[in-house]
C-alpha cells in the first residue's frame, strides 16, 4: 500500500493523522530504517511531512530515508534552502535538488578540464537573470543534464520562475558526473527523475552517501576502476554566533585520492592490486607513472550556500574560494579529467544585526564546510559491488 492509498482508506483517522501516519510508515520499513526512524520527534515528522518530504508514489522511493533521523549539520541549516534527492532502483545513478521557496541569488566556479553544465554562463555577473530557482547536481554525465528540464517543468506548476510576461521560466543551473559503468549506462536521471527530486525538496537534513548524485560516484580511480572505491554524497554546515550560516553539500566522483585534512591520510583511494593498502596516487605519478587520458569521467560537484545577502559577482568569489576544499581534500584535483565545479548560493535570510557579512570571510567558511561535506560523502558511502567503502576498506585493513 502506498502512502497515498493509505490517506485514502478506512484505516486513515485525520483526528491523529500525523502519528498514525507516522506508526504506518516506520511498520513498512526495514528494521535498519525503523530504528532511524523511531529518533525522529513527532514534531519533526510533522514538519517534513507538511513540508512534503514523505509526498512520494510509493513507500519504496520515499525521499526522507535516513535524513529523518537525527538533527546534524546540513546545506538545509542555511534558511529557506530545501533539498530533494532521487535515486533510480535500477542502477545506483540519480540527481539531487538545491532550492527555495523564493529565488536566490548564485555564482560558480569551473576548474575542472572536463565540465558538462548548464546555465552556468547566466551567472556571469555582466548576464541580466539577478537570481536562479534552483542547482541540480545529476549522475548520467551529459545524459543526466535532462534532469534540470523535470526540475523546471515541477517549478513552473508552482508558478515559480522568471517573469517573461506570457509565461515564468525558471532558471535551473546544473552540473553533471560520470556514473556511466555502474550497471547499465542507458539507465540514467531523466526529467522524470528531475521532476520527482525538486517534488520532495525539503527543508530536513540531507541525505548522505549512495543517493541522489553521490548514488553512482566512485573516487580514486587514476590506476583504473578495478582498483576504484565507492564515492557519495555529503553536506556539512558551520553557524557563527552572529547568525551567519554557510552550508555545504558534495557529490565526490574524483580521479584522485580523497584525504582527510585534518589528518593527512588518505581515506579512500586508489587501491594496491592486494587490495588492502593504498597505491597513493601522488606517489605513483613521483615514481613515473602515467595515467595516459583516463576517460573524461571524473568530477567532483559541489554547492556551497550562506545567509548573507550576495550579488552575483561576490557569488562566484565564494565559489572560488571554496574550491580550496577540493585542493584540500582531493589529490590530485581539477585535473584534465575532472569536471570540477562549485556553485555559490545566497538566500539573504540572515536574521539580527548586521546582516551583510564580509565575503572573504564567507569564503572561508565555505571552503571549511565543503571539505568536510567531501570527507562525509565517502565516510557516508556504501560498497556497491566491487566497489568498497570508505568504512569497509578499513576494516579489511
Amino acid at each position: 500500500m502506498t502512502i497515498l492509498e493509505f490517506l485514502d482508506s478506512s484505516q486513515f483517522n485525520p483526528l491523529s493523522s500525523i502519528l498514525q501516519l507516522r506508526s504506518f510508515v516506520v511498520k513498512s520499513l526495514s528494521d535498519d530504517r525503523r530504528r532511524d526512524l523511531i529518533r525522529v520527534s513527532r514534531r519533526e515528522f510533522g514538519r517534513s511531512l507538511i513540508g512534503g518530504a514523505l509526498i512520494s508514489p510509493s513507500l519504496d522511493n520515499m525521499a526522507f530515508t535516513e535524513a529523518e533521523a537525527s538533527r546534524r549539520p546540513s546545506l538545509t541549516d542555511v534558511e529557506d534552502l530545501l533539498v530533494g534527492h532521487y535515486t533510480l532502483k535500477e542502477r545506483p545513478t540519480g540527481c539531487t535538488v538545491i532550492t527555495s521557496t523564493l529565488a536566490f541569488t548564485a555564482g560558480v566556479d569551473v576548474r575542472g578540464g572536463a565540465p558538462g553544465t548548464r546555465e552556468t554562463d547566466l551567472l556571469r555577473a555582466e548576464n541580466s537573470v539577478e537570481k536562479v530557482n534552483a542547482v541540480v547536481l545529476s549522475g548520467g554525465s551529459a545524459f543526466g543534464l535532462d534532469a534540470a528540464s523535470g526540475v523546471a517543468k515541477q517549478l513552473e506548476e508552482q508558478g515559480r520562475g522568471f517573469d517573461t510576461e506570457v509565461a515564468r521560466v525558471p532558471i535551473v543551473c546544473a552540473a553533471i558526473l560520470y556514473d556511466l559503468r555502474l550497471g547499465d549506462a542507458k539507465i540514467r536521471p531523466d526529467l522524470r527523475a528531475g521532476y520527482e527530486a525538486a517534488r520532495a525538496a525539503a527543508a530536513a537534513p540531507v541525505v548522505e552517501g549512495n543517493t541522489g548524485a553521490g548514488a553512482g560516484a566512485t573516487v580514486g580511480k587514476l590506476l583504473g576502476m578495478k582498483r576504484a572505491m565507492k564515492g557519495g554524497l555529503g553536506s556539512w554546515s558551520l553557524r557563527r554566533p552572529d547568525g551567519l550560516t554557510v552550508g555545504a553539500l558534495a557529490a565526490v566522483n574524483c580521479v584522485g585520492d580523497v584525504i582527510d585534512p585534518s589528518s593527512g591520510a588518505i581515506i579512500a583511494g586508489a587501491r594496491k592490486s592486494e587490495g588492502k593498502e593504498f597505491a597513493d596516487a601522488i606517489e605513483q605519478l613521483r615514481k613515473g607513472y602515467d595515467p595516459g587520458s583516463p576517460f573524461h569521467e571524473n568530477t567532483v560537484l559541489g554547492v556551497v550556500a550562506t545567509n548573507a545577502p550576495l550579488s552575483k559577482a561576490q557569488c562566484a568569489k565564494v565559489a572560488q574560494m571554496a574550491q580550496d576544499a577540493l585542493a584540500r581534500c582531493i589529490r590530485p584535483a581539477h585535473t584534465p579529467w575532472d569536471g570540477d565545479t562549485v556553485f555559490a548560493v545566497a538566500t539573504g535570510k540572515r536574521t539580527g544585526g548586521n546582516k551583510s557579512a564580509d565575503v572573504g570571510v564567507i569564503g572561508a567558511l565555505a571552503a571549511e564546510a565543503l571539505q568536510t561535506a567531501i570527507v562525509r560523502a565517502v565516510e557516508q558511502a556504501e560498497t556497491w559491488g566491487p566497489y568498497p567503502s570508505a568504512k569497509d576498506y578499513r576494516r579489511r585493513q
